[in-house]
């Protein structure tokens, strides 16, 4: 059963201590309109935590806006639109994402790599509440509430002049910082948990393998993690997922344990200099078993269908491994 406050509805998962700051902070500024930047390396779920915001209150829609592909001839129409006419091809007029977004909120994904013109341009947003589109002599008021996010630190990006300081001050109302997934280790079984609930399969991780993404860095952070698992569920027919489903990468965590890889592959008993331990088959079942029934509350039905085997097979692996309910 889902413990109060574990997540938000839109998925913000966790319930360690930094995540359930986050989670206080924004169901306390949510349903205002106040700028919001959410910082945090690629990967923390910015755009997520930007949807848990609009979600508290919504108003009008959200519309995502990258900023990284804010480039070329067109990337001012893009986001104010263009009259008919206004250039060469703009045989109709075009509605931009700021308009899209009257009414609602613009969440600017990355604003660190948008071009220094369309700051300018941006700026004059947030304070007058008005743009204009492409080729047109008439202003359009607009309503919006604008969240941006970026991995970069804007700060620096100020002083080093690529970003400008007045723009980001008027960004930097309301801060969100989301930290990195090795700062929050905790909050991994919950993600992974999440994470092979919602692929419509059934799946559950072995003790060894989850041991090893618990101990792992996740430089990729949250995406990392859901890629690594959807990579495994991939290349796996199930039910099980073992340690030799991991990408290379992972097995060992770089620590010289080749061996210890070899053994979890090829299924044999073996202990690595680091203490690792490869179990026989049986023991490795008797431990998927327990996890599904622990996690699943003891809900054979569920349990059998996770596992992919019928209830009359459960109950005798049940009996054989003489597993009993904490």
């Amino acid at each position: 059963m889902k413990q109060p406050g574990e997540e938000l509805p839109t998925g913000f998962v966790g319930r360690s201590p930094r995540v359930a700051h986050i989670r206080a902070l924004i169901e306390k500024i949510g349903p205002g309109r106040m700028p919001v930047l959410i910082q945090g390396e690629s990967g923390t779920g910015k755009e997520v935590a930007a949807r848990s915001l609009y979600n508290t209150a919504p108003r009008g829609a959200f519309v995502p806006i990258d900023c990284g592909s804010m480039v070329g001839p067109l990337m001012e129409s893009e986001l104010f639109g263009h009259t008919r006419g206004a250039f060469t091809g703009a045989g109709e007029a075009k509605r931009g994402l700021l308009e899209l977004a009257n009414g609602g909120t613009a969440f600017f994904d990355e604003i660190g790599d948008l071009p220094h013109e369309l700051q300018v341009k941006l700026l004059r947003v947030l304070q007058e509440k008005e743009f204009r589109p492409v080729g047109s002599l008439q202003r359009m008021r607009v309503d919006v509430r604008v969240i941006a996010a970026t991995h970069r630190n804007l700060e620096r990006e100020v002083k080093a002049g690529r970003f400008r300081e007045d723009l980001y001050h008027r960004l930097n109302v309301l801060r969100i910082t989301l930290p990195p997934l090795r700062e929050r280790r905790e909050d991994i079984p919950l993600l992974i948990d999440r994470f092979l609930e919602t692929s419509g399969r059934r799946y559950v991780l072995v003790h060894e393998a989850r041991e090893a993404l618990m101990s792992y860095d996740w430089p990729g952070n949250i995406r990392e993690l859901k890629n690594c698992l959807d990579r495994m569920m991939a290349l796996n027919s199930g039910p099980l997922l073992h340690i030799h489903d991991l990408p290379t990468a992972l097995i060992g965590h770089g620590r010289g344990e080749a061996p210890f890889a070899m053994a979890a592959a090829a299924g044999t008993s073996f202990v690595s200099d680091s203490g690792h331990v490869i179990r026989p088959l049986h023991q490795v079942e008797r431990t998927a078993i327990k996890s599904a029934l622990d996690q699943l509350k003891w809900d054979r039905t569920q349990v059998a269908m996770r596992l992919g085997i019928g209830r009359t097979t459960l109950y005798r692996k049940i009996k054989e491994y003489q597993l009993a309910q904490d």
